[in-house]
């Protein structure tokens, strides 16, 4: 079972409120998803940033969380930039917030975490790596660009079979203002809104 915290608010989360023009931009990853579990096939997502410190890792966590609230199966997510840095401590905050429960289990400028959203679930491992890194797939799996910049610095992403453009803007534009926290929970919130519209619209496997 999801922790309550975390299904309270993903039960809060408005769909409608995604507008055509997004819900264009969900449907080649829904198409992608549903494919694999048609064929019974794991279904692999790597959400790719520049800096793998601050969208990528929130999209990372919510699609693993809502494909387990949907109750799709064989969804592994994983997430990636074209440099690598540190998941971002306001990140941290804001997922904790929504109820996420985080583990250190490596320290140093790139901290590694165990982040689980349920009790009996296989914990998400979050810390900044490069998108082909060893942790991540090689092929087979779809590279979701959530950033622009990642977007048109990486036209070409070696092992995937599908590259597909979900752009954010980024909530690093309002650090050290008054309205950090407030932006990041905002970016959180839609993220985790797209991720529910795109795995409710996913049909499980027989």
């Amino acid at each position: 079972m999801l922790f309550k915290t975390i299904e309270t608010e993903i039960n809060t989360l408005d769909v409608a409120s995604i507008t055509q023009e997004r819900k264009e931009l969900l449907q080649p990853l829904i198409d992608y998803i549903q494919s694999k579990i048609i064929n019974s096939g794991p279904v692999h997502l790597n959400f790719i940033c520049t800096h793998n410190s601050r969208r990528s890792h929130l999209s990372q966590v919510w699609a693993q969380t809502m494909a387990y609230y949907f109750h799709i199966k064989n969804v592994h997510c994983f997430s990636g930039g074209t440099e690598v840095t540190a998941v971002f401590p306001m990140v941290v905050q804001t997922l904790k917030n929504s109820g996420f429960k985080f583990r250190i289990i490596s320290e140093g400028e790139n901290p590694k975490y165990r982040i689980t959203y349920s009790k009996n679930e296989k914990p998400i491992i979050g810390f900044s790596k490069a998108y082909d890194d060893n942790f991540n797939p090689k092929t087979e799996f779809a590279a979701i660009m959530t950033c622009s910049q990642a977007d048109e610095n990486c036209p070409y992403i070696p092992g995937a079979e599908k590259r597909i453009p979900i752009t954010y803007e980024d909530p690093k534009a309002f650090d050290n203002t008054p309205q950090q926290a407030e932006k990041y929970k905002e970016r959180s919130t839609q993220i985790a809104t797209e991720m529910k519209y795109v795995f409710s619209n996913i049909k499980p496997s027989k």
